[in-house]
C-alpha cells in the first residue's frame, strides 16, 4: 500500500503550509487546494484518502464542498474522512458541519500533533468500517425496515432509502436489537468512535433527519425520555 494521501483545502498560505510541512513530516502525501472548486477538482482526479477542510473558502463555501465531497464519495461505494479545519468553533457551527457530512471538526489555533493524531483516528476507523462491511454481509429485518450491513443500504416498503453514513449507523445499531433502549453516548460510541468530538444534541438531530426520511415508519423510532433511543420492537 502507497502513502496516504491528504487534500489540505485552506485559502490562507500560512496555514497551508504549516498543516502541509506537518503532514509530511508527519509521512503522508499533501494535495494542496486554496478553493473549494480546486478542491472538488483534485478530489476527481486524485486519489484522496483524507480531507483537511477549512469552512470559510472564497466563493463555494466549505459546507458546500464539504457535502458535494461526501456525495460523490458515496456514490463510488467508499467514505473518503472529511476533518473540518477552522476558527469556526461554536457549538451550532460543529453541528451544523456534521450535519453536511464531516468526521470530525478541529477548532484553529491547533496543535499539529493532535491533528495529526485526529487524521490517524478517522482513518483508522474508516479501515476497521470497512473491514467490518466487508465481514458483515448478513442483513437486518425488522418489520417492513431491511438494512444490507455490507452493501450499506436501508430498504423500507421495499423502496431504497437514502441515509448519510451517521443516519445508516444510527438505524443499524437501533435496528439490531428491537426494543433495546441505547443511550445518547453509546450511539456517539458506536457511531463515531470514542475519540470523536459530537455533542448529545447532534444525535438528536441525526435522529430527526433519520425520523423525516422514514415517513410514517419513523415512529419506529422511539424516544426513551431520559435515556436514549431504540427501535421499537415489532414482536
Amino acid at each position: 500500500m502507497g502513502k496516504i494521501t491528504i487534500l489540505v483545502v485552506e485559502d490562507e498560505a500560512a496555514i497551508q503550509q504549516l498543516v502541509s510541512y506537518n503532514l509530511i513530516k508527519a509521512g503522508f502525501n499533501v494535495t494542496c487546494a486554496d478553493t473549494g472548486e480546486e478542491a472538488l477538482e483534485c478530489f476527481l482526479q486524485e486519489s484522496i484518502d483524507c480531507v483537511l477542510l477549512d469552512l470559510m473558502l472564497p466563493g463555494m463555501s466549505g459546507l458546500e464542498v464539504c457535502e458535494s465531497i461526501r456525495r460523490k464519495s458515496e456514490k463510488n461505494g467508499r467514505h473518503t474522512p472529511i476533518i473540518m479545519l477552522t476558527a469556526k468553533g461554536e457549538e451550532t457551527d460543529i453541528v451544523e458541519g456534521l450535519e453536511y457530512g464531516a468526521d470530525d471538526y478541529v477548532t484553529k489555533p491547533f496543535s499539529p500533533k493532535v491533528l495529526i493524531a485526529r487524521i490517524k483516528a478517522v482513518l483508522r476507523r474508516g479501515y476497521e468500517q470497512q473491514k467490518q462491511e466487508k465481514d458483515e454481509q448478513s442483513n437486518i429485518t425488522v418489520g417492513d425496515v431491511e438494512i444490507n450491513i455490507g452493501r450499506h443500504e436501508v430498504k423500507l416498503q421495499g423502496e431504497l432509502l437514502h441515509l448519510t453514513m451517521t443516519e445508516f449507523g444510527i438505524l443499524a445499531l437501533l435496528a439490531s436489537k428491537p426494543g433495546w433502549v441505547f443511550s445518547r453516548q453509546q450511539i456517539i460510541d458506536s457511531v463515531r468512535g470514542y475519540d470523536f468530538l459530537i455533542t448529545p444534541r447532534a444525535i438528536d438531530v441525526q435522529i430527526f433527519g433519520l425520523r423525516k426520511k422514514m415517513g410514517d415508519s419513523g415512529k419506529l423510532v422511539e424516544t426513551v425520555r431520559g435515556v436514549g433511543y431504540r427501535f421499537k420492537s415489532t414482536s
